[in-house]
């Protein structure tokens, strides 16, 4: 290693030449290690006749140049430090080493974007098959708000793993809910994904230590709605105004007594309809959303739905199938003809089945959780509601089995 020391120096400048449309123009960084210069952009741009040239850094104390100020405090300790540990590392340094270092480019570092892209990039391999195409999609929005975040509040395209820490969970939790208006329960599914990236990296031996350590967070509980029998009948009973008002009412009720989602519906063709081992018409399909097994039994108005429109389609499928967001707005009108007070949308067909026509009527949860093609039963516990008319219900058989016990003891009371 060599004794001489490295002369080390940082500087902020303006590029002058290329203003925005708002009159600001960006801030560069240089680092100048011996005689080596590396330039970069810090992503932030600000008036320039706030910005003083000697100290690299705006004058006077608005809300602006404050903000401004400990951004740029905290990248030049950020640089500083990656610096120091290049020095560290291989005993000498180079200025774009350093850039590199800090910007998370650096050839040996494990990042958390790397990470992330290459756990994206296998799961991609098993949609179809034990992986479903919107658990995807929402790794891949997680993997973009974060990409998002990194730019928006650290200035960098990376970051490296060892770099995470409590502060950057939270402060990526504040970004959700106040920068892009996430609400509550969306803001914690997306930091269960970030967890679970977070995991990979401690399993694999690139994270000896856990960011998430003191983090907390819980989702809202959300009151599912769900339609009563009383209401489902005034949607039945309603004369339409149109076929395909009659078209998506008549799907609505299918799914009411399927539980099946719009998507599974829209996909279902002749070849899920079996005849089973008891000599009953079912539904055998696999769920688009979780790709696991779904088997339902076909009660006789499903039966009666599937009769009305044979022949409506040209494939295979067999139903004709409007937009999810074509039957939502047919639903929201179908409901204020029929005078339920209730925001109404196609998902609420899987509340009903679950609450109204299966739990209701006796069916045990476990039985419903496997017909709705849940992977966890507590999935199901959200979906299905215990009505007044069950719990009823459920202490009449009770009232009846304790009959002779209660008698004994209103006797001796």
């Amino acid at each position: 290693m060599s004794s001489m020391r490295s002369t080390f120096k940082i500087l902020f400048y303006l590029k002058r030449n290329n203003p925005k449309p708002d009159g600001t123009v960006p801030v560069m960084g240089r680092v100048t290690i011996d005689k080596t210069i590396a330039q970069f952009s810090l992503k932030m741009t600000v008036p320039p006749h706030l910005w003083d040239t000697k100290a690299g850094r705006l004058t006077g104390k608005s809300t602006l140049a404050v903000k401004t100020n400990l951004t740029l405090d905290k990248i030049r300790v950020d640089i500083n430090r990656h610096y120091q540990e290049v020095m560290q590392a291989e005993g000498f340094a180079t200025a774009d080493k350093v850039k590199r270092a800090y910007l998370g480019l650096g050839v040996k570092q494990d990042t958390l974007l790397k990470l992330f892209e290459q756990h994206n990039t296998e799961f991609l391999k098993k949609v179809g098959y034990t992986r479903a195409k919107g658990t995807y999609a929402r790794y891949c929005t997680v993997c973009k708000h974060i990409r998002e975040f990194l730019s928006f509040a650290y200035r960098r395209e990376d970051i490296p793993l060892k770099e995470l820490s409590l502060t950057f969970i939270n402060d990526f939790e504040y970004y959700m809910r106040h920068e892009k208006g996430c609400r509550t329960n969306t803001v914690w599914g997306y930091m269960i994904v970030l967890k679970h990236i977070i995991s990979i990296a401690r399993n694999t031996g690139l994270l000896p230590f856990n960011p998430f350590a003191g983090y907390i967070n819980s989702p809202e509980s959300v009151d599912r709605g769900f339609l009563t029998k009383e209401e489902l009948q005034l949607m039945i009973d309603a004369k339409m105004k149109n076929a395909q008002y009659e078209l998506v009412r008549d799907l609505f009720v299918f799914s009411t007594f399927t539980g099946l989602s719009y998507s599974d519906v829209k996909n279902l063709t002749k070849d899920n309809l079996q005849t089973s081992f008891d000599g009953h018409l079912w539904i055998i399909t696999r769920r688009q959303k979780t790709n696991t097994d779904s088997s339902i039994r076909l009660l006789e108005v499903p039966k009666r739905i599937i009769e009305k429109y044979k022949g409506y389609t040209r494939d295979n499928r067999i139903f004709p199938v409007p937009s999810n967001s074509s039957s939502n707005a047919i639903l929201k009108k179908i409901a204020k003809q029929c005078g339920i007070n209730k925001r109404v949308t196609y998902h609420q067909s899987r509340h009903t089945f679950s609450t109204t026509i299966t739990l209701s009527q006796g069916v045990p949860i476990e039985t419903v959780s496997k017909m709705l093609g849940h992977t966890n039963i507590k999935t199901t516990q959200i979906y299905a509601k215990i009505t007044k008319e069950k719990i009823s219900q459920d202490m009449e058989v009770l009232s009846h089995r304790l009959a002779g016990l209660e008698k004994q003891i209103t006797e001796r009371i």
